[in-house]
């Protein structure tokens, strides 16, 4: 559980996402932890974990904390009342399999946040046409803080968190890119990340008081991902999450269909035509918004062009 929790917390570090998403399945599906001892023990070390990634996020400047604020103000009672929720829907076999379901259908959507994510990005990389502007001169961009919508997302994540310990990163974060398109990448990942913090404690208290939490299992959690959140947090500024969040899509929808009840076989059927179908599929949307079906042909072109700049710049100063 420590190795396995150490490799989630890099990739929480790294992308904002992936902590319940990852980690609650993995316990339920491969280590055989009853759903709502893995969604309470999930929870516990994820209040413990994320404090990590988003004290790197605080230093480097890349949180908006008038963001935070308004989100905190909708999603931590409502992250409690999801604990309660869970609690009322019985004891024993019938919450745990209410709790799966609702897991199961969570990292379905999460897994369509990051397509939708990654669409959002390329969009955005169209219009500006420039896909490596330089950095800000005065920091993050202006934006004007809607604080109804920012609250109202606060509160839809707060519940699903404090349900199936899903949503911080996975789903927050996709609509927070919505709410504010002209954030970067990196202000996104360090505001979801801090704005979980109060959220994810809120709902372990809950879970403390009212769940099924395992400290055997928590201490385990804590021993890998909080090692791993702050290495993923250093990465973040360095290399890109593209490749792991199109990894973690895979994993997550597979994850979703086993918690479902879909057969091994069924699932791997969807897989193999999801892994056929994406790679056409998204150099279509690439050629469609004016870029090279393939990343390396873009790479290759921008290589050139920087190269020919440098050139340029040489006989200008000769």
């Amino acid at each position: 559980m420590a190795f396995v929790a150490l490799g989630i917390g890099i990739v929480v570090g790294l992308t904002g996402m992936g902590g319940g998403a990852l980690m609650t399945p993995v316990l339920v599906l491969f280590f055989h932890v009853t759903p709502l001892a893995a969604v309470s023990s999930d929870l516990v070390s994820a209040a413990v974990m994320k404090p990590v990634g988003g004290y790197v996020h605080l230093r480097g400047g890349t949180v908006r904390l008038d963001l935070v604020k308004w989100l905190c103000l909708g999603s931590v009672p409502a992250a409690f009342c999801g604990v309660l929720v869970t609690r009322a829907l019985g004891d024993g076999t019938g919450v745990d399999d209410a709790v799966q379901r609702a897991l199961g259908i969570a990292l379905i959507v999460a897994a369509s946040g990051l397509f939708f994510r990654a669409y959002l990005r390329l969009s955005e990389r169209a219009r500006n046409r420039d896909a490596s502007r330089e950095p800000d001169p005065g920091g993050p961009p202006d934006i004007v803080v809607r604080r109804l919508p920012t609250v109202i997302v606060g509160i839809v994540g707060g519940l699903v968190v404090g349900m199936t310990s899903v949503g911080s990163g996975s789903l927050m974060i996709v609509v927070l890119m919505l709410l504010y398109p002209t954030l970067r990448a990196s202000s996104l990942v360090g505001t979801d990340l801090v704005q979980a913090v109060p959220l994810v404690a809120s709902a372990a208290i809950g879970h403390v008081f009212f769940g099924d939490l395992q400290l055997s299992i928590t201490g385990a959690l804590l021993v890998g991902s909080i090692p791993g959140a702050y290495i993923g947090a250093q990465l973040s500024s360095r290399l890109p999450g593209a490749l792991i969040r199109r990894a973690l899509a895979f994993v997550l929808l597979a994850s979703s269909l086993k918690l479902l009840g879909v057969s091994t076989t069924m699932t791997l059927v969807v897989l193999a035509t999801l892994a056929v179908l994406a790679g056409p599929v998204w150099m279509g949307l690439r050629f469609a918004h004016g870029f090279p079906a393939l990343p390396a042909h873009e790479r290759r072109a921008n290589a050139a062009q920087t190269a020919a700049g440098k050139r340029v710049h040489r006989q200008d100063v000769r």
